[in-house]
């Protein structure tokens, strides 16, 4: 097993794990910014009020975006598994 085949492994786990986290946190940090904005606006300081539209547009996004994610990472895991003849030889 050679330097750059670990580095190449490294990098594409990276990429998957990017592309898997980007459409859970980027819908939740878009409705944080939102509901901050309204909080702001009419002064109400409630901890709720910025958790409970986190969650729930996190759900949303787990069912449409979920079988994708799910179909991204067993292709990776299914290409690691066909490559460990190449780490060991």
């Amino acid at each position: 097993m050679t330097p750059e085949f670990v580095l190449t492994i490294g990098q594409k786990m990276l990429e998957v794990v990017t592309m898997l986290a980007a459409p859970l946190l980027i819908p939740a940090l878009l409705v944080g910014l939102l509901v901050g904005m309204f909080q702001a606006a009419t002064q109400i300081n409630e901890m709720t009020l910025s958790f409970i539209p986190k969650v729930a547009i996190v759900g949303v996004v787990l069912v449409i975006a979920g079988p994708w994610m799910l179909t991204t990472l067993i292709s990776f895991s299914r290409e690691l598994f066909e490559n460990i003849p190449a780490f060991i030889g």
